[in-house]
């Protein structure tokens, strides 16, 4: 299966759940704001944070919607190489394998339609 499609899964999914439980869907959806919102790290910084985390944590949905997140606020390539190399050298051989997972994940959103 695709990031893409995996992705587009997950929010499937995450639908159904914020609809059984709405009240914890909307703390959630509170502390996410109040971690996103602008301070002393910008948008692609704090992103960048939740993808380290999402890697070393083995979190593949997360990894996927972060990707995606990241490529909105201009991070590049070389950047997520860069932070995918810590990620690696904090989390060992678990690390190195989601850090793939999550380099093959920007190439499928990168790519150009088809």
């Amino acid at each position: 299966m695709s990031y893409k499609q995996k992705t587009a899964d997950i929010r499937g999914e995450l639908r159904s759940l914020h609809k059984l439980n709405p009240e914890t869907a909307k703390g959630f959806q509170a502390l996410s704001a109040g971690a996103m919102a602008d301070g002393a790290l910008d948008k692609k910084a704090r992103e960048f944070v939740a993808l380290a985390i999402a890697v070393t944590q083995r979190c593949e949905p997360c990894i996927t919607l972060h990707i995606e997140a990241l490529m909105k606020a201009g991070a590049s390539r070389e950047e997520l190489a860069s932070v995918l190399a810590m990620c690696v050298q904090m989390g060992g051989g678990p690390a190195m394998m989601y850090a793939a997972h999550a380099l093959a994940a920007w190439d499928e959103f990168a790519a150009p339609a088809a």
